[in-house]
């Protein structure tokens, strides 16, 4: 089955059904599954129950690029792409129409308990004993249905709650830094911070931990945003999470640590200098990524970043960099603006962003079939993880140089 599923995610078969199809009439595919053929009940649980295994298989994938030189860890470049969930854009709801709907829920159930009441007694009165003490259905969808519109209330006050929470700790941030420099604060006064959802927040039934995100093609969805580290040798994919946040900030440190974490079980060494002193390792970030803890985060765990820290029009002038910069973002602006900060830089985009296309437009790899964060995860770690195959098989098949 692990066979099975890996050789389907290569050549672009994701769903379960589409597999059951191909063991029926693909060479390659009967080649694998012998006369033993499972329907798609059989490999959609599989691949449910064992999401967590493949995490395993993903080390020792790159056990294998590590050991054939794929993984050089000269510039790790960094990115994020949106891929649309298992949720209908249609099956959701704003926090004010909720308020409404909740509100003419509890009017309908009162009004059918108190009918509810008056045909019990009716019915003791003309028979002498209860009758009917089923609940009726329409008391019982109308619940139903309340109790789902509260628990989605709930999720949307608990999200805002945090939101605000950490606005006010950037304005804290923001305000220590401001009485640091000296320069007096102007124009009108930050509005409050308020930790109620707005009534257009929105959240979806069929899958609640996925949020709305902007998107190219079709202006807004439910989506993740797919996240990869990506090594510049190769493309080999060093570390990858699901995040249901619709920007890039504080995605930095996570994968960060999680290259990290990988890179000792795969048994890739870290560079070293000719002294045999441990060497940072380049790191490349578009500008959704800074911010001063970001870098400064990164940069403990052994990597040398280069985040641009703002965005620049094609064919500017570049502003010119103060002669000694006072703050952590003008520091690290004129470190990406250095010979090497730009030499690096300008190889982010050919590094990570062709990953997604081969992904996206290669392998057919748009939208997520399961549901839940976790399990969205899972899903996506199986598609970095037959991407390095498919590096480590090219690779493989490519002419000896002499």
């Amino acid at each position: 089955m692990v066979c099975l599923l890996l050789y389907a995610y290569c050549v672009g078969g994701f769903s379960s059904r589409k597999i059951a199809q191909a063991c029926e009439r693909n060479l390659a595919f009967i080649a694998i599954v012998g006369q033993e053929r499972p329907d798609f009940r059989t490999s959609s649980d599989f691949r449910k129950l064992h999401l967590e295994a493949f995490c395993e298989v993903f080390v020792q994938v790159r056990r294998i690029a590590g050991e054939l030189g794929l993984v050089k860890l000269g510039n790790i470049a960094t990115d994020g792409t949106k891929i649309q969930g298992n949720a209908s854009r249609h099956h959701a709801m704003s926090y004010g129409y909720m308020q409404k709907d909740v509100a003419r829920l509890r009017e309908d159930i009162e009004a059918l308990v108190t009918q509810a009441y008056q045909q019990d007694a009716e019915a003791d009165a003309a028979l002498g004993r209860r009758r009917g003490e089923e609940r009726p259905a329409e008391l019982a969808r109308r619940e139903a249905r309340l109790a789902t519109l509260e628990a989605a209330m709930q999720r949307l006050e608990a999200r805002a709650k945090a939101e605000a929470e950490a606005e006010r700790r950037r304005r804290a941030e923001a305000e220590a830094e401001r009485q640091r420099r000296g320069p007096k604060r102007r124009g009108k006064a930050p509005t409050e911070v308020k930790a109620t959802p707005e009534d257009k927040a929105q959240t979806n039934f069929t899958d609640p931990e996925l949020g709305i995100m902007q998107t190219n093609n079709k202006g807004w969805d439910y989506c993740g945003n797919a996240q990869a580290s990506v090594d510049e040798a190769h493309q080999i994919i060093v570390a990858c999470d699901v995040t249901a946040a619709a920007n890039d900030k504080g995605q930095a440190e996570p994968l960060a640590q999680m290259a990290v974490a990988y890179l000792a079980p795969a048994g890739i060494a870290l560079p070293k200098d000719a002294a045999g002193a441990a060497q940072k390792i380049p790191a490349t970030y578009e500008n959704g990524y800074y911010s001063a803890a970001a870098a400064e985060a990164v940069e403990h765990m052994g990597f040398e970043p280069y985040m641009a820290t703002g965005r620049q029009q094609h064919h500017a002038w570049e502003a010119a960099v103060p002669q000694e910069p006072t703050t952590a973002k003008e520091r690290m602006a004129a470190k990406v603006r250095t010979p090497a900060g730009r030499a690096l830089y300008a190889r982010r985009k050919v590094i990570v962003e062709p990953v997604f296309g081969q992904i996206k437009e290669g392998r057919g790899f748009r939208r997520f079939l399961l549901r839940g964060l976790d399990r969205i995860r899972g899903e996506w770690r199986v598609v970095c993880l037959t991407h390095n195959l498919l590096k480590l098989w090219r690779q493989a098949r490519a002419p000896l140089t002499v």
